[in-house]
């Protein structure tokens, strides 16, 4: 009750071309975030009888890394250990993408396995156009899509890590991914909570390092199907912990019927080299 109350009032006090015209992601925006692997423990949090799952536990690694100039490249690995009381499988999906915002492109491909056999893929390419974007699929059928007008993931980071030093609280933005099948984009609501300081019970603080005391923004991010009505519930709702870097910590992955936690287990800075936009 609380989501879809929650929902309905953020899409209603935002009208239907909130995002025609958003800004580019800026160079000096985007030299503010830092290229590491993050590496989180997943624990099941709950689950409805409706899910089949009694147990669910697993690693997420996060790596991103590149520059405005050269683009920004994410490695993503979600490995979960699925019991269902009748029989326990193990699910694994890797994905990369690429993201070039200087350009308005952006690529993807995700394999998902259920015990080591390929399940799916999914990959292709879209490029921002006047009033949309351009999809170039190839798998897992080759087509080619016209989306409303919509945001990478590093731009979306880029917009939540924004407002939240503007002292803006609630926006809404249209996403695209290239996730399910890469053919559509969600409309997201994202609240962002007052800047805080770790505090000695959270746990996965000290596993951030050079941050462990640094401020961090509370994050809750919705996500809705384009044409859901205004009571919906969200497909998938993320709450986390924001640095303004783009380091995360502290998930929460609220899937509907189940619930994950990542803490976060380890952090590595990656290096990047100085170099000049041409």
């Amino acid at each position: 009750m609380f989501r879809s109350s929650l929902a309905a009032l953020l899409l209603a006090s935002v009208s239907a071309n909130a995002w025609a015209g958003a800004p580019a992601a800026s160079a000096a925006a985007a030299t503010g975030l830092i290229a590491h692997r993050a590496v989180y423990d997943l624990e099941l949090k709950d689950a409805s009888d409706r899910s089949g799952i009694a147990g669910m536990y697993g690693r997420m690694v996060y790596e991103f890394d590149g520059s405005y100039c050269q683009g920004f490249t994410t490695n993503f690995r979600f490995v979960t250990q699925i019991n269902t009381g009748d029989s326990v499988r193990v699910s694994d999906q890797q994905t990369t993408t690429f993201e070039n915002l200087k350009d308005g492109k952006f690529t993807f491909d995700t394999k998902s396995f259920t015990d080591d056999q390929l399940d799916k893929e999914v990959n292709g390419a879209a490029q921002d156009q006047p009033g949309g974007v351009k999809v170039d699929l190839k798998q897992p059928a080759n087509r080619e899509l016209q989306l409303a007008e919509s945001r990478f993931p590093t731009e979306h980071m880029l917009d939540v890590i924004q407002n939240a030093k503007d002292g803006k609280r609630f926006f809404e933005a249209r996403v695209f991914d290239g996730s399910d099948d890469g053919d559509k984009a969600l409309v997201t609501t994202t609240i962002v909570g007052k800047q805080q300081t770790p505090v000695a019970e959270e746990a996965d603080a000290g596993n951030a390092g050079a941050f462990s005391k640094t401020a961090f923004w509370p994050v809750t991010i919705a996500y809705f199907n384009e044409n859901a009505k205004s009571d919906a519930l969200p497909v998938y709702r993320m709450s986390f912990k924001l640095y303004e870097n783009g380091i995360t910590r502290d998930l929460t992955m609220d899937y509907g019927d189940f619930v994950l936690t990542g803490k976060l287990a380890k952090l590595e800075l990656l290096e990047r080299k100085a170099e000049v936009c041409k």
